[in-house]
């Protein structure tokens, strides 16, 4: 696996880890829809969480939630949506972002809830 998959996937170890002892339930991980992904799909009481996670090994050329692009967050919505459908799901959902950037020993999680809306 390339360097940035495997930074990628402790990334998204990390945020299930943080998200999970602030109380949120994982219901899924790398939820995949055709070429649609959602890196962490929790419950925060009940209201559904679509989370992006983005990790980087310094914040030299920006912040990682810097790459959550228009586009990605078009990408999101639909697959959200998809999740949505075939769920059945019905009460109120939101995006959120997680940023980590991991420096030698050191981790920095920022997490930003509604971070987006669908437009």
């Amino acid at each position: 696996m390339a360097d940035h998959n495997e930074l990628g996937k402790r990334g998204e170890l990390l945020a299930c880890s943080f998200l999970t002892k602030k109380g949120y339930s994982i219901l899924e991980t790398n939820w995949r829809r055709k070429r649609l992904e959602i890196d962490i799909i929790a419950l925060d009481g009940d209201e559904l969480v679509f989370v992006e996670v983005k990790t980087r090994t310094t914040s030299i050329f920006g912040e990682p939630e810097e790459a959550v692009t228009p586009q990605k967050r078009r990408h999101l919505i639909q697959a959200a949506n998809a999740y949505v459908i075939k769920s059945g799901y019905d009460r109120g959902s939101r995006f959120d972002v997680i940023s980590i950037i991991i420096e030698n020993d050191n981790c920095t999680i920022h997490h930003i809830p509604d971070a987006f809306y669908p437009v």
